[in-house]
């Protein structure tokens, strides 16, 4: 039984302004800013919305939490920095103007909203594939180098992607996935999963943050009466 359902994501920025719109526009989305300097990306389901959230540290090191877009064409990334050759994976991965790997995937069809997956780098990529895979419900595969996640209800990506890489996590992800509790499902039970707890909700936040078994944060909602 699935203990959570996918909410929405979470990209991190020390320059909120320098992202909000270059996302906006790469993911077909509407843009909304607040006055506390945080902004969100929102869509036709409460699952597509990204928030933009204000943080004081600068990214440090290579993204461990990417995303897969799709586009038409590259053209909309020329002024960004390549970090891949063109056509030699099947995609072309860039940096966006703080510095966050993405990785464009060109489809001659026009999609109103382009976020195609999440990408998650893994040490034990079938183990942490598996773990999401019971937490959310969904349906677990394996290819070469990599694990990932179909069927994940109500989530707008294709998939979670979980490639293998040598290195451990070693800072906090920039960007993260909210989830909210199946009915009868506590964060108990995610803790009996595997999970850990970084803080508990107060006053000011509602929400209990966690860690999955690789250290990957995500948000844990309640879900709604």
């Amino acid at each position: 039984m699935a203990l959570v359902t996918y909410k929405d994501l979470c990209v991190d920025a020390s320059d909120v302004s320098a992202i909000e719109g270059f996302w906006s526009n790469t993911l077909g989305l509407d843009l909304e800013t607040f006055a506390g300097g945080d902004s969100v990306l929102r869509g036709p389901t409460a699952q597509h919305t990204v928030w933009v959230n204000l943080v004081p540290e600068a990214k440090q090191v290579k993204n461990r939490v990417h995303l897969d877009v799709w586009a038409t064409s590259l053209r909309p990334f020329a002024a960004l920095e390549q970090l891949s050759d063109d056509d030699t994976l099947g995609w072309t991965v860039f940096a966006d103007p703080e510095g966050n790997e993405f990785c464009v995937f060109v489809d001659d069809r026009e999609r109103e909203h382009r976020l195609k997956d999440i990408g998650v780098d893994a040490v034990d990529a079938p183990a942490i594939a598996a773990w999401w895979a019971d937490a959310f419900g969904g349906t677990l595969g394996h290819d070469d180098g990599y694990s990932y996640v179909d069927d994940i209800a109500g989530a707008p990506v294709e998939s979670f992607d979980f490639p293998s890489v040598p290195e451990p996590k070693t800072v906090k992800n920039r960007i993260h996935w909210d989830v909210t509790l199946t009915p009868g499902s506590t964060v108990a039970d995610l803790v009996a999963h595997g999970a850990v707890v970084l803080a508990e909700p107060d006053e000011e936040n509602r929400w209990t943050v966690m860690a999955d078994p690789e250290g990957n944060e995500f948000c844990v909602f309640d879900v709604v009466q």
